[in-house]
């Protein structure tokens, strides 16, 4: 689950993110407004986590234009900003949830497990290539019935591969999606990570589903099933 959080207070904002992402959730930062709505715009995040009183435009401004530019993402709002006209103005916009601040990190967690159970009751909870299955909601990896103990990135790039099932995916497209947009491309951290991935995934068993097309990138073989 890839999470956009725009929060100016670089203290707090560091704290969720790495709260989270122990949780395995792929998390970008934004503290401005402005440049937070171009991110938003030009890539795909699963959940938007926004702080209200922001520098450049605040957050009801940025839900508003996002909607605007017709990106759906859910938002969450969290702000410090608690008065009931507050609370009813950013869900009226659009927002799927209000945390006032402070809060508990549990909450916050609980909300978000919420937010992704309601966004993936409507497209796939589970994906299956061949007797390879993948639950997003428990984040468990299982093949033959086996489990398989994935690290976040690597639960994420077999999440990119069986969503894109047959079809190469090149290296480039995984940094995009999977990585910051700061990340140094002559870098081996991707081989690395799908050397690892294969190996869990494919080495006890007799069919090999991940295959490296050399100078291209990397593909699953098999027909996708989503329930």
């Amino acid at each position: 689950m890839r999470i956009l959080l725009i929060e100016d207070e670089a203290k707090l904002a560091s704290f969720i993110k790495k709260g989270l992402e122990e949780q395995g959730y792929c998390v970008s930062v934004e503290s401005n407004g402005s440049k937070a709505l171009e991110t938003a715009a030009v890539n795909q995040f699963d959940l938007i986590l926004l702080d209200i009183m922001l520098p450049g435009q605040n957050g009801f401004e940025v839900l508003k234009n996002l909607r605007d530019f017709s990106v759906n993402t859910p938002i969450i709002f969290i702000s410090a900003l608690s008065e009931s006209d507050h609370v009813i103005r950013g869900l009226d916009l659009g927002a799927v949830d209000y945390i006032k601040k402070p809060f508990d990190f549990e909450e916050l967690k609980a909300r978000i497990r919420n937010v992704a159970r309601k966004f993936t009751s409507e497209r796939a909870s589970i994906l299956k290539v061949e007797d390879l299955v993948i639950d997003l909601i428990n984040r468990e990896v299982n093949r033959s019935g086996q489990a398989i103990n994935l690290s976040k990135r690597e639960f994420s790039l077999l999440q990119l591969l069986m969503n894109n099932a047959n079809r190469v995916v090149s290296k480039t497209e995984i940094i995009d999606k999977i990585w910051d947009v700061q990340f140094d491309m002559s870098s081996n951290v991707v081989e690395v990570h799908m050397h690892q991935l294969r190996k869990k995934v494919d080495s006890d068993f007799a069919k090999k589903l991940i295959e490296t097309k050399i100078g291209y990138g990397y593909r699953i073989l098999g027909s996708l099933e989503k329930r």
